[in-house]
């Protein structure tokens, strides 16, 4: 429940707690607030029972966890499984990270032949040749027309 509370936060919350309520009544109030959060554990507990008593002996196993959420779709659409609905085999089919080492290694080889100097002629040389000179583009438009 306060798993997210830090020392500092709660050091902060015990020197604000000495400082509104003063050191002569303060182990009075946790006391008071230790026996009220008794009393509700006390009280929740007893509508358990109730609610399972009124249920009747086929329920008496009904656990409250059941009921939250998550529990209910791992329960129940999961048969208790923790990988969801093949969400796993999902997510492996389309990681495209063994096609891009696939590639890579290629890339690699390529690389390594054109180094020491075997070509292969099937293979696309990875430098890049020198074609024709560029034609000198002409305007778009006419510049005595303007």
């Amino acid at each position: 429940m306060f798993s997210d509370v830090g020392p500092l936060e709660l050091l902060t919350l015990a020197v604000l707690a000495v400082l509104v309520f003063g050191p002569d009544k303060l182990p009075k109030m946790i006391q008071n607030v230790a026996g009220v959060l008794r009393k509700l554990r006390e009280l929740s507990e007893s509508a358990k029972t109730e609610i399972r008593s009124e249920l009747g002996p086929e329920y008496q196993d009904f656990d409250f966890e059941d009921l939250r959420p998550k529990t209910f779709v791992r329960k129940h659409l999961l048969n208790g499984e923790t990988e969801g609905l093949g969400l796993e085999e999902i997510r492996s089919a389309l990681d495209p990270r063994a096609e891009l080492d696939q590639i890579a290694g290629t890339v690699r080889e390529a690389a390594d032949d054109t180094r020491t100097g075997v070509r292969n002629a099937a293979r696309v040389p990875l430098t890049k040749t020198a074609g024709p000179e560029p034609v000198a583009e002409r305007s778009a438009f006419d510049i005595d027309a303007t």
